[in-house]
């Protein structure tokens, strides 16, 4: 495959991403839920402010930091990027880290810009650059319900089995998930 090919991949989810995102966010008001197949697969529009899976950070900066890591981390990801096609690495592992770097731009672009551009920053945020919270929609409704309270740790609460998640980080897992299975065909890249 083309070097170029790669980084067209990395565009074109980007792009799907933040299409899908921006038609959710205009089209579905906030916590609404559309049943995509019966009531296993949904889309469910909500606004994550913090880390995966909801994770928020409770320090005034905190979003600033973790956007602010997200953005290197992309940069890194993509110099990686860059490296693996000039030494014409397996071409798997070339498609899965562009894979993760699409990803990674595509919440980057939440976190950095929705503050501002769609105004979601959290009230409390210090301003609205950086704080923007990334959008997600796709529910796969495994199980959720509370737990016995005989169970350790968790017993007593409410759980989803399923996180709410959406292109980007689909992109991400992915990627990842191919560098698993086939990390011996990679071992000498990684």
């Amino acid at each position: 495959m083309d070097k170029k090919n790669f980084y067209l991949v990395t565009l074109v989810i980007v792009i799907i991403d933040q299409l899908v995102k921006l038609v959710v966010h205009f089209n579905m008001p906030l916590g609404s839920e559309i049943n995509i197949i019966g009531d296993f697969f949904k889309l469910h529009h909500i606004e994550n402010p913090g880390l995966a899976f909801g994770i928020d950070i409770n320090f005034k900066y905190g979003k600033l930091l973790l956007t602010s890591f997200r953005l290197a981390a992309s940069f890194f990801i993509g110099y990686y990027l860059y490296t693996l096609i000039s030494k014409k690495a397996n071409n798997l592992l070339i498609l899965a880290i562009s894979m993760i770097l699409a990803g990674a731009i595509g919440n980057v672009i939440d976190s950095l810009l929705y503050g501002v551009l769609l105004n979601n920053a959290p009230l409390n945020s210090p301003f609205s650059l950086f704080y923007g919270q990334v959008i997600d929609m796709f529910y796969v409704d495994i199980w959720e319900g509370f737990v016995p309270s005989y169970f350790p740790l968790i017993g007593g609460s409410y759980l989803s089995l399923w996180p709410v998640f959406n292109i980007a980080d689909s992109s991400i897992f992915v990627g990842v998930l191919i560098i698993i299975l086939f990390q011996k065909k990679f071992v000498e890249y990684l």
